[in-house]
């Protein structure tokens, strides 16, 4: 990993500017918070694809739905709360039902929006999104990662829900990487741990595993960059081939990431997983690395479930 971090959602702002160039069907709506989510980046290239629909996440889905009807790739954005809450019923009736083309992509996920505190702290919605008929759920760990998949769902038809974190990543991947929707990625070969990590947690499992290494405990790191479809021959995989298995998230224990791995490991090969997450709790207020020290889903916590 390179040192240098930068934040996932400005990977996106940039990543939607550039897929404006290649892609004129491309059109993006934001619900007054372009700033934050950075689309507003993409509305200073193209003012004429850019819609902000002001505080009206419902609405701002509704129109997405009538605008990929008429052949346009809307790309849907605002915080992670407000999508998946506030505009539920209008992603699972006008978008997921009649399966339209609507790329919904939400920053400012899990608890480490930070400061913001427990109602702005999204921790459901992977669980919701995934349940939900027709729907992809993918979740991004760095900036490669992430403008990979920004350009990536423009080619496959149906809703997608990509989740972006606020915070700063650390780079994790070279530009060479290949990617593939549905198909995570493995970060070494040690066989005494498996650790299943998404999103802005990848960067602590990967830390985890340095320090495991001076230990002697050799280890691998999965991103699940996809939640769904999920990489059911990977999990069942490094379930042959390590002694332990972990999965951590920035999200709820319950219906996330490793709700999904116990599914495939039940129904395929049944083996104990430990899930490490959010534990049926709201989030707290406070700065993004003490909330994921206090909720446990950092790398020392990590460290700590491989030694047990």
């Amino acid at each position: 990993m390179e040192e240098i971090k930068k934040a996932i959602r400005q990977s996106y702002g940039e990543a939607l500017a550039d897929l404006g160039k290649k892609n004129e069907k491309i059109v993006v709506l934001d619900a007054d918070l372009s700033s934050a989510t950075k689309t507003n980046i993409f509305a200073k290239e193209f003012p004429e694809r850019f819609l902000d629909m002001g505080i009206a996440e419902a609405n701002m889905l509704g129109t997405a739905a009538g605008l990929a009807t008429c052949g346009k790739i809307p790309y849907v954005s605002t915080f992670a709360a407000f999508a998946a809450g506030r505009a539920y019923d209008q992603i699972r009736c006008s978008v997921c039902y009649p399966k339209l083309n609507v790329k919904i992509c939400v920053t400012h996920s899990g608890i480490t929006v930070g400061e913001d505190g427990a109602t702005h702290q999204m921790i459901e919605d992977i669980s919701m999104m995934r349940t939900m008929p027709n729907m992809t759920v993918m979740t991004t760990s760095d900036d490669v990662e992430t403008k990979w998949a920004v350009e990536e769902i423009s080619k496959i038809e149906g809703p997608v829900y990509l989740r972006l974190a606020r915070v700063k990543t650390s780079k994790i991947y070279d530009e060479n990487q290949k990617f593939e929707i549905g198909k995570a990625i493995q970060i070494g070969e040690g066989t005494d741990a498996t650790i299943f990590a998404t999103g802005v947690t990848v960067e602590q499992a990967l830390i985890a595993k340095e320090e495991l290494q001076k230990q002697g405990i050799e280890v691998r790191v999965v991103d699940m960059h996809t939640i769904k479809p999920i990489d059911k021959e990977m999990i069942i995989k490094c379930a042959k081939e390590t002694k332990k298995l972990i999965s951590v998230e920035d999200h709820s224990v319950i219906g996330g990431l490793g709700s999904a791995i116990s599914e495939v490991l039940t129904e395929n090969y049944p083996v104990k997983l430990k899930r490490i997450g959010i534990k049926d709790c709201f989030g707290r207020s406070g700065k993004a690395e003490e909330l994921i020290k206090y909720f446990g889903i950092d790398s020392e916590s990590i460290k700590k479930a491989v030694q047990e």
